[in-house]
């Protein structure tokens, strides 16, 4: 059965994610790092003053990153609950996670290339 439509209920959501946003910028090292280039990017793309479709190339890129990177962390969190101990199958798991957020990484480091390119050479 399902439950009756909440405002409260969608508010607190809101809560609980912006809860997880915190622990990830205090607990996840990588978090912090994919956050910081991008503050980087966000300020070098602000000095050569992109255009409006360079701009939509540099906000999914720097989106998908940290949306990996939280993905990432969350499934190793989820491994290590379930697998405290040393298993095969639990370090493959979480290696593909992380081969995710390395993709995603070295997929937005050609788009920064292609965009930035331009603008030193």
């Amino acid at each position: 059965m399902s439950k009756k439509f909440s405002v409260l209920a969608r508010l607190k959501s809101f809560k609980f994610a912006f809860q997880g946003l915190w622990q990830a910028l205090r607990n996840e090292h990588n978090f912090r790092v994919h956050l910081f280039a991008a503050v980087w990017v966000v300020l070098l793309g602000l000095y050569l003053d992109l255009t409006l479709y360079e701009w939509l190339w540099i906000v999914v890129a720097i989106t998908l990153v940290l949306v990996a990177e939280l993905f990432n962390s969350s499934i190793e969190k989820l491994v290590d609950l379930v697998a405290p101990e040393f298993n095969p199958k639990a370090g493959m798991i979480k290696d593909m996670a992380a081969a995710a957020v390395l993709i995603t990484a070295i997929a937005a480091i050609v788009i920064g290339t292609l965009i930035f390119y331009p603008y030193f050479f």
